[in-house]
């Protein structure tokens, strides 16, 4: 199947060939109809791709921030290439669906239904259930690709709590605002529509609002203080994208006293403290379709919020601008200033930025019930086969540490053949399996297992999935490699251990990579030569993420201590050379401590070595991310962001050019061992107990 994609460091806009998505729990499959350019988010990401670098950095002063704070930990070669390889992997656009549910596994929609969504510029999108909406009889496919960005202007005007008969102005008058206007006068409001645009100024009229007109001299300050009588206006609905902070300023001097603003577009946000403490104003920004967006539980878990406390959100919202629709009091017709079929979409955003486009609509032509089974969900990259020589490697997984990280690895041991990628969307795998040459790219986990000529499954999904696989691809006889964590639970731990026990899979490896950085070599070759116990001290100055984000999931990621500790205590099981006998772990007390993502974990080793790893998120982003020091024998050897090794009471050390955690290493050891039949670089006894561990060293955070 197509599907358009753009790249952020170039801004080039491209139709590829993509595997359609996988059915997925609580999801749809839509067959697309139509959908709907977005001039503004979508003009925005292109301007932002044809950018140079220093208009880029321009753009994203805070990201150029964090940047520089990376290069101080982590080397200027490092930063450029996590940089680069950022802006490398392309993203789909559009985000205004309507088609007909073709599959999935969503109770909610079954197939036949025609829907609105969020949905890409794909001829098959899969969509959570919570972000689409059935789309009445009435309602035309195009109209329906409205649907969206109609809710994002029906958001603002909940927040806005407008009555009857107040008097409300709409600053900018594209998509959104000429929505808003709609939905105003629905509501029983008098509005003035100010734009610098004749003609977005004249549909405005059309839909009943006074207009301002800033193209043709008019005054927004003073169309403001006529149309409310001079008494200003009850509210102000910001549905602009620009960088001035004027528009701000003169939305506060429209103002009554103890009027409201809400920002639903994008401007400059420097606030004059006197224009809203004279007048008691009120402002606010409205977040998207409503109440749910962002928030994984509601929109990738399905759990919606209960209908009394929680009137609105965002699919209600979707489900009310359709009703509208429906009742003939949005009018989207006069919106569309361009329609193409979807093979010509490319022609489509060539008049993005021509200043006379509006509403752009793609067409799909796919007749009405057509089955999503038609698109293959395993897609044939090769353009010319050739015989298998090297060990053939499929990838569970397309996301940026699989194309950053373990790809590029593969491709400098130079020691495989690239079968097949497969990701739960399908787009990322058709992308990254082209930009590094694999065979095949699909969405189907399953072809991979059953593949004859996959030798080696890499998993790369979200941690709650890696058991299952790993069990999956040894009882297929498949070599796997899994990235961290290896599970989440013990129960998981024990069907790794019986599919191994089985005998009819391969080699198992862990992504513990640290302990193939030549600095860990170096220390690890001076730790041979001590017979004494070892003391241990590892300090993780891991830095604050949201509670909200994926791998602070105890369901899905499974908590950073899982996820991210892990590597601290295999590396300290390897340099202590001997079996974890204790895990005792102090969680970190206080508000600070809540998000159970600073911890002190204690090991005792059966020789007598004790290791103390202080994995912490309350620190600062420019002090060194990882320190490990080693006290043995009456000497110490200290690794300092594996870019630098001291020692004391010795003549030897390590510094490399840039930060080197042994990714390379590590995937040319396992690729080394495949091929030649050894053992796999780690002990499977050694992955089991760092994992047990692990999950002992949790129990704390879960108690």
């Amino acid at each position: 199947m197509k599907q358009i994609l753009q790249s952020l460091s170039c801004g080039e806009t491209f139709a590829v060939e993509v595997p359609c998505p996988k059915e997925t729990a609580g999801c749809s499959l839509i067959e697309t109809r139509k959908s709907l350019v977005s001039l503004g988010t979508e003009k925005m990401l292109m301007d932002f791709g044809k950018a140079g670098w220093i208009e880029k950095a321009r753009k994203q002063p805070d990201k150029v921030k964090q940047v520089l704070g990376r290069v101080k930990t982590d080397g200027l070669n490092a930063t450029v290439e996590a940089v680069k390889s950022k802006l490398k992997q392309p993203i789909p656009l559009g985000y205004c669906n309507a088609g007909v549910v073709a599959g999935g596994r969503s109770k909610k929609y079954p197939k036949g239904i025609r829907v609105a969504s969020n949905g890409n510029h794909s001829e098959v999108v899969s969509v959570p259930e919570n972000l689409c909406a059935r789309i009445p009889d009435e309602v035309s496919d195009e109209t329906a690709t409205f649907t969206v960005v109609g809710a994002i202007g029906l958001q603002g005007i909940r927040l806005l709590s407008p009555t009857l008969g107040e008097r409300v102005v709409v600053m900018g008058l594209g998509l959104i605002g000429l929505l808003t206007v709609q939905m105003l006068r629905a509501n029983g409001c008098r509005v003035l529509g100010i734009d610098l645009d004749s003609t977005k100024c004249a549909l405005a009229a059309s839909f009943g609002a006074t207009v301002c007109d800033l193209s043709k001299g008019g005054n927004a300050l003073v169309a403001a203080d006529e149309f409310s009588k001079g008494n200003g206006v009850d509210g102000v609905l910001i549905t602009a994208s620009a960088k001035t902070d004027q528009i701000v300023g003169d939305a506060a001097t429209m103002c009554r006293k103890r009027g409201r603003i809400v920002l639903v577009g994008v401007v400059g946000l420097k606030l004059q403290r006197d224009d809203f403490y004279k007048k008691e104003l009120s402002f606010q920004v409205s977040c998207s379709y409503g109440p749910g967006r962002y928030d994984p539980q509601y929109e990738d878990q399905g759990i919606d919020y209960p209908l009394p406390f929680v009137r609105w959100t965002e699919q209600r919202n979707l489900e009310a601008v359709l009703s509208l629709m429906a009742e003939g009091k949005i009018i989207t017709d006069p919106l569309v200033s361009h329609r193409f079929s979807f093979d010509d979409a490319l022609e489509a955003y060539e008049v993005v930025g021509s200043g006379n486009a509006l509403g752009i609509i793609l067409d799909y032509g796919l007749p009405l019930g057509v089955d999503s089974s038609k698109f293959a969900r395993t897609l044939d990259l090769r353009t010319e086969i050739s015989p298998l020589e090297e060990p053939g490697i499929s990838f569970i997984g397309a996301g940026n540490f699989t194309a950053r990280n373990l790809l590029p690895a593969i491709e400098k041991v130079g020691k495989a053949k690239l079968r097949m990628i497969v990701s739960k969307r399908g787009s990322s795998s058709g992308q990254v399996g082209q930009q590094f040459g694999f065979e095949k790219a699909g969405s189907d986990v399953g072809e991979v297992f059953k593949d004859p000529k996959t030798d080696v499954v890499f998993v790369t999904t979200s941690h709650n999935s890696h058991a299952g696989y790993v069990s999956q691809a040894l009882n297929a006889g498949k070599h796997v490699f899994v990235e961290k964590p290896l599970a989440l639970h013990e129960e998981e731990l024990d069907e790794i251990e019986a599919a191994l026990a089985a005998g009819k899979g391969g080699l198992l490896m862990v992504g513990f990579n640290r302990r193939f950085s030549p600095h860990t070599v170096q220390m690890k070759n001076w730790l041979e030569s001590v017979s004494s116990a070892k003391s241990i001290v590892v300090t993780v100055n891991a830095g604050a993420i949201p509670k909200e984000h994926w791998t602070q999931d105890p369901e899905v990621g499974g908590g950073r201590i899982l996820g991210e500790a892990c590597h601290f205590i295999d590396l300290s099981r390897h340099l202590a050379g001997s079996p974890i006998e204790s895990v005792h772990s102090a969680l970190l007390g206080g508000v600070a401590g809540q998000t159970g993502d600073s911890v002190v974990i204690s090991l005792s080793f059966a020789d007598g070595s004790i290791a103390s790893i202080q994995y912490l998120a309350t620190g600062h982003k420019s002090y060194p991310k990882e320190r490990v020091e080693v006290f043995a024998g009456g000497q110490v050897m200290q690794c300092d962001n594996f870019r630098v090794t001291r020692a004391w009471g010795l003549r030897v050390g390590c510094k490399t050019r840039r930060q080197d955690k042994g990714h390379v290493a590590c995937v040319g050891a396992f690729l080394d061992a495949v091929k030649e039949g050894k053992r796999s670089p780690i002990p499977t006894t050694e992955l089991l107990e760092v994992s047990r561990a692990t999950i002992s060293a949790t129990t704390v955070i879960s108690e």
